[in-house]
């Protein structure tokens, strides 16, 4: 029967399996510390992200988990903690740790850095802060430094370019403010990433037939946090570029490829921006002949086999016999058309690339959990042998004879973290899976704080470094450090590495101190690690305390040396010009004193070292003078030196104040109620004077004090009364009408408004003396009169404070009510002869008053009460004819049936002229005789009364008195 030959010819197809993308979380902007209050806006994109569709967030922070969701695909967070998102049938993203913290001064760096990049770190105070330096460190030493002033609202940025491996490392930074206080940051680690790991080239098939097609591929991933980085691809062949150069798709097609195109082939990637080039390993390609070779092949024969190829039952070839395979060439049998046998040929196929998943799906877990791995093997014949592998150690092996998938099922413990793959092997050849990588997350151990500094003992100034770290523990670990149960700084740290925080030493960080790890399956507490911080001593102080202001000989002497900052124990030194006088532990850091008697040998500079082991410091040098205690002064006696015994307002009066014993040059200060008015200098000793023009307000006590740099005397107080003469006083009449009349009571007020009390008030009328009063308070007096017909005339008043009496001016006072004589020519011409006989007397005095005054004589009356006398100062005052119209000063008015009758008196002030004295008097008297004459009285009866002429009479005679008195 001939034979049907069925040759089944199986080629595995290159199919690769990929799992579907992670969802990616984008900043925005981009870092991850930033301040309380302020706010951070998380993006999540995923591979097939629709708009409408609700992304779920995750928020671990220490024991907390929280989760929200939201309709779009951003969310805006303001609290500490690690960010995961996820959106519909997306895996989770990765972690994103974002810190809000309250410190003065924050580093900010972006949450990824890859290789090439360009990459700023910033350092940013707090507002309403300035800074005069900042400074920036890796790894505990200074990379950068900025002295300039930062003003507020400023950034201060530090810039890495095209950053590589030699980039990593932890980041902080600090800054000096105003009052020099110094601030630090928080700490920043950066790990530079790859953009794209090294591609790797894959062919369709790397024995191709001629005349077939290849396809190249140029595999790589880009870093889903770089979406937006476009990459290029170049394809060689040995030495020679294949295509036109780069291109933007990794696959490149080799449409008929012949032998002679065998050979070693690879690829380029590159990023546009940044700049990165990398390149694949070599892949052989060897190309086939068209013609195909049949083998035949036993396995598992102990025996020569005997191996025979037929085609249309004729035997072609037979083989040695002895060989455990052979294979026979077609190529001549391909133009034969002969018929054969046919023969039942199985052929078994091999099975493709498994595939491991872990269920349920994720990449972290927790201890405890129940997870599977499933290893599948989507092709080939069966029975499957999968073995499962972690970390290249055999797990399980397990055979597959009726499904596919095989499963591997345990608990998670801490060691079940790492890479897992699995292989498949039916007998052709065996698979293995792409590596599947388990994180479980393992709960943190108690912690290890670790506190280093440059030196064994901790020094103010000093850079100290917190190091907390968890030996047990799944990243990311939150560290927080705390002083005396006060939090200090929050460090994630997403490495496991441990978190630092950097302190620049002040005294206040002695103390104890403690840190936390967490890193959401509780928290652990470290041991309390203890720091005390040693202050070096500043420069100390040294005063010297003597009872008075210049040192005596035999006086004790205190040395006070204090250093104001420093750490106990302190040694003090005492030093007199370069010899150490005495040495003093002051454990309380209160400083040290030293005491002296003094004696002539102690003149000489003197200071003081303090010392606590961390650098002596020296005080400034002090000058000390001894002196003799035959230098030191006596108390000074102050006199006042006046013109006359009272010392009167306008005096020139001399303050001298001396001390008999005392050491020159003293200095005199001169005191008025406890105020300096003045000091004089004595270069040569003696007494200094000080002189004062009176005024009332220098009434008061006086001393002085005297100083020669040996010590301060003080004088006895010495009270000086400063007497002001009296003014011109007023004489006021008042009456209780307008005119007085007989029985009226008229008060005579007499008042100076200057001068010093007491001061003795006279009253005159006619110049005649009337009553004398004492005013004790310095204001006027009065006197009262009840009226008769002698009380008409002229009245004046006198104050006097012993400095020299002030007369007043005269005032004249009018009585109507009078008893007249009866009328009839009797009494007319008895009046006329009276008035005759006047007028005589009345020349006869004239010239006894004008004779005198002519020759240069006083008048014989009393001239204290004349307002020149005492005053030369104030004008004089004269009585002139009526018909000069000058002001009058008093006026006394009669009204009465008929005719009234005024009587005035007026003042006029009289040149100082000699024509004056000489004739005015004469052409006066005349004057007023002529007029006398002319006018006789008139009248009768009860209702007699002066005429107008008769008035002018009267006046000539009072005009007469006023001329003889001047």
């Amino acid at each position: 029967h001939p034979l049907e030959i069925i040759l089944l010819i199986v080629i595995p197809s290159a199919i690769t399996f990929s799992t579907e993308p992670k969802s990616v979380i984008f900043l925005h902007s981009p870092w991850t510390t930033v301040f309380q209050g302020e706010n951070v806006t998380l993006t999540c994109k995923a591979f097939h992200l629709d708009a409408s569709e609700k992304i779920k967030w995750y928020r671990w922070y220490l024991l907390e988990k929280t989760q929200s969701e939201t309709s779009g695909n951003t969310h805006e967070v303001h609290e500490s903690g690690d960010y995961r998102c996820q959106a519909q049938d997306s895996p989770l993203s990765n972690r994103v740790g974002l810190l809000f913290s309250p410190a003065n001064l924050i580093l900010q760096s972006p949450l990824d850095v890859f290789e090439k990049e360009s990459v700023i770190l910033r350092c940013r105070a707090k507002a309403n802060t300035v800074l005069k330096t900042i400074k920036l460190y890796k790894n505990g030493k200074v990379l950068e430094d900025h002295t300039v002033e930062i003003p507020v609202g400023m950034l201060t940025d530090f810039h890495i370019h095209q950053a590589s491996l030699k980039d990593n490392g932890k980041y902080h930074c600090t800054g000096v403010k105003e009052d020099n206080e110094l601030v630090s940051s928080n700490s920043v680690k950066i790990e530079v990433q790859e953009l794209f790991p090294r591609p790797v080239l894959r062919a369709s098939s790397t024995q191709p037939t001629e005349g077939g097609a290849v396809t190249l591929t140029c595999e790589t991933q880009l870093s889903p946090q770089r979406p937006d980085v476009q990459l290029q691809f170049h394809f060689f062949r040995d030495r020679r570029s294949l295509g036109s150069g780069w291109r933007s798709s990794p696959e490149f097609w080799i449409h008929t490829i012949w032998r002679e195109n065998s050979g070693s082939y690879w690829c380029q990637a590159q990023s546009m921006n940044p700049s990165v080039q990398k390149q694949s390993q070599r892949l052989q390609i060897q190309v086939k002949s068209k013609v195909p070779d049949l083998s035949c092949e036993t396995k598992g024969a102990s025996l020569s086999i005997l191996y025979q190829f037929y085609h249309e039952a004729e035997i072609l070839r037979t083989p040695d016999p002895y060989s455990r395979g052979t294979s026979l060439n077609l190529s001549p049998l391909i133009e034969s058309s002969k018929k054969c046998q046919m023969h039942l040929l199985t052929v078994s196929f091999p099975q493709s690339q498994p595939v491991l998943t872990l269920s349920p799906p994720g990449t972290w877990t927790f201890v405890g959990d129940e997870v599977s791995f499933d290893c599948e093997a989507q092709r080939g014949s069966l029975p499957i042998w999968y073995h499962f592998f972690h970390e290249g150690v055999l797990l399980m092996k397990i055979e597959a004879t009726l499904w596919r998938t095989m499963s591997y099922r345990f608990s998670l413990t801490e060691e079940h973290s790492g890479n897992y793959y699995c292989t498949a092997d039916n007998g052709l050849g065996l698979q293995s899976s792409e590596t599947l990588r388990l994180s479980v997350t393992i709960p943190v151990s108690q912690p290890v704080l670790t506190l280093s500094a440059p030196r064994a003992q901790a020094v103010v100034g000093d850079m100290m470094e917190l190091h907390c770290e968890a030996w047990r523990g799944s990243p990311p670990i939150l560290y927080r450090f705390y002083h005396e149960d006060i939090s200090l700084e929050s460090c994630s740290s997403p490495s496991g590495m441990g978190g630092s925080c950097n302190l620049l030493l002040t005294a206040e960080h002695s103390g104890n101190y403690f840190c936390e790890a967490n890193n959401g399956q509780g928290a652990q507490r470290s041991n309390t690690v203890s720091l005390t911080v040693r202050v070096p001593v500043s420069q100390p102080v040294l005063t010297l305390s003597a009872p008075r202001a210049q040192a005596v000989v035999g006086d004790m002497m205190e040395l006070h040396c204090e250093a104001w900052r420093g750490s106990p124990p302190i040694l003090y030194r005492f030093y007199h010009e370069d010899v150490s006088l005495e040495s003093c532990s002051s454990p309380s850091g209160m400083g040290a004193s030293c005491n002296l008697l003094l004696t002539a040998e102690h003149s000489g500079n003197y200071f003081c070292e303090a010392d606590n082991g961390q650098g002596a410091q020296r005080s400034n040098t002090v000058l000390l003078t001894t002196i003799s205690p035959t230098f030191t002064l006596s108390q000074p006696v102050l006199t006042l030196r006046a013109p006359r015994a009272q010392a009167v307002v306008g005096d020139m009066v001399e303050l001298h104040c001396e001390a008999q014993g005392g050491s020159p040059p003293i200095l005199y200060q001169f005191y008025h109620k406890d105020v300096a008015v003045g000091n004089r200098s004595a270069p040569l000793g003696g007494g200094a004077s000080f002189n004062l023009s009176l005024t009332t307000k220098h009434s008061g006590n006086y001393s002085c004090k005297a100083d020669n740099g040996l010590g301060v005397q003080q004088s006895e107080m010495m009270l000086l009364s400063v007497i002001v003469p009296v003014s011109r006083p007023i004489l006021t009449l008042r009456a209780p009408r307008a005119q007085a009349v007989v029985g009226d009571v008229v008060e005579l007020h007499c008042e100076a408004q200057r001068g010093s009390p007491p001061i003795l008030y006279q009253f005159y009328h006619k110049n005649v003396t009337l009553e004398s009063s004492m005013s004790h308070s310095g204001q006027g007096v009065s006197l009262n009169l009840s009226l008769t017909a002698n009380h008409s005339g002229t009245y004046s008043c006198e104050a006097d404070n012993g400095l020299g009496p002030q007369c007043s001016e005269a005032v004249t006072l009018s009585i109507t009510g009078l008893t007249g004589s009866r009328s009839g020519p009797v009494a007319t011409s008895v009046t006329g002869g009276l008035l005759s006989m006047m007028g005589l007397a009345a020349i006869a005095l004239l010239f006894y008053c004008w004779l005198p005054r002519k020759a240069g004589r006083k008048p014989t009356f009393d001239s204290s009460r004349n307002p020149s006398a005492s005053d030369p100062q104030e004008p004089t005052y004269h009585n002139v004819p009526s018909w000069i119209e000058l002001q009058p000063v008093y006026s006394n008015v009669n009204p009465n049936r008929g005719d009234v009758v005024y009587s005035d008196v007026r003042t006029v002030k009289v040149e100082n002229k000699q024509a004056g004295k000489t004739q005015g008097p004469l052409i006066l008297v005349v004057y007023c005789y002529v007029w006398l004459s002319l006018h006789p009285f008139s009248g009768s009866g009860p209702t007699r009364h002066r005429t107008a002429p008769q008035a002018g009479s009267l006046g000539f005679l009072l005009c007469a008195h006023l001329l003889c008195c001047d």
